[in-house]
């Protein structure tokens, strides 16, 4: 019984776990289009700033390239987003199928789980049948692939989330290479992409539980290289 019951506790869990990664799976596209919108329009700024001192060719410059970001992030996100789903449905179906054509082996599945979880195989046995009685769909597919009858990844989520977070991620070089005196706008918008890609990377690092300072740092670097890079190309248009 004490088992039966540790099972329980640990399939809720299973449960909470699955709802919180769609959570985490938009914020991560959050995080990654608002890098992504950051690094791009900088990289637009700087080259076409080094070649014309024009403020409003500029801006449109960047609020162009701004919104093709967003755009292009939010549709690419929404095509992988789809494609997972439709991959986590179609196993749905085959597990239906399996259910009616090879239960037994179905069932066995379930308990060599519990078994490989610590439990007796008797108790196993019993937790299987019992679990299989009752919603012998959802069961495995928790058991066989993680995944949460009912719930998949939303691609129209995770598409937003990458349209307004790619938006809001350029206005931070857009709004400080284009609004701040023409004398102070080359370190304000190098001191913005630092501070705003530093940002991204502490939140990816907190969301997928890595290492904090060592995802400021990367992201730092890849910000400052992609200045660079974008900087001599001006350079070289110019020339």
């Amino acid at each position: 019984m004490e088992a039966f019951s540790m099972t329980i506790i640990h399939s809720k869990k299973k449960k909470d776990t699955q709802t919180m990664d769609e959570k985490l799976n938009t914020l991560r596209a959050g995080v990654l289009g608002s890098n992504d919108g950051i690094l791009t329009v900088v990289g637009v700024l700087f080259s076409v700033a080094v070649a014309t001192t024009n403020q409003f060719t500029i801006f449109i410059a960047g609020l162009s390239d701004l919104l093709a970001c967003a755009f292009s992030m939010a549709s690419g996100e929404y095509a992988s987003v789809s494609t997972q789903k439709d991959t986590e449905e179609s196993v749905v179906e085959t597990e239906k199928k399996l259910l009616k054509t090879n239960y037994e082996q179905e069932l066995r599945v379930v308990s060599d789980y519990y078994i490989d979880e610590g439990v007796t195989k008797e108790t196993a046995t019993k937790i299987a049948n019992d679990l299989m009685a009752k919603k012998p769909l959802e069961t495995i597919v928790n058991i066989k692939y993680g995944l949460q009858l009912g719930h998949y990844m939303n691609p129209w989520n995770a598409a937003f989330s990458s349209l307004f977070s790619a938006s809001a991620g350029g206005i931070f070089p857009l709004v400080a290479m284009t609004l701040s005196p023409v004398a102070y706008q080359w370190p304000a918008t190098i001191l913005a992409v630092c501070l705003s890609v530093a940002l991204t990377g502490y939140l990816s690092a907190r969301l997928g539980n890595g290492l904090v300072k060592t995802a400021i740092i990367r992201n730092v670097i890849v910000g400052i290289i992609t200045m660079i890079i974008h900087y001599s190309l001006g350079m070289l248009l110019q020339a």
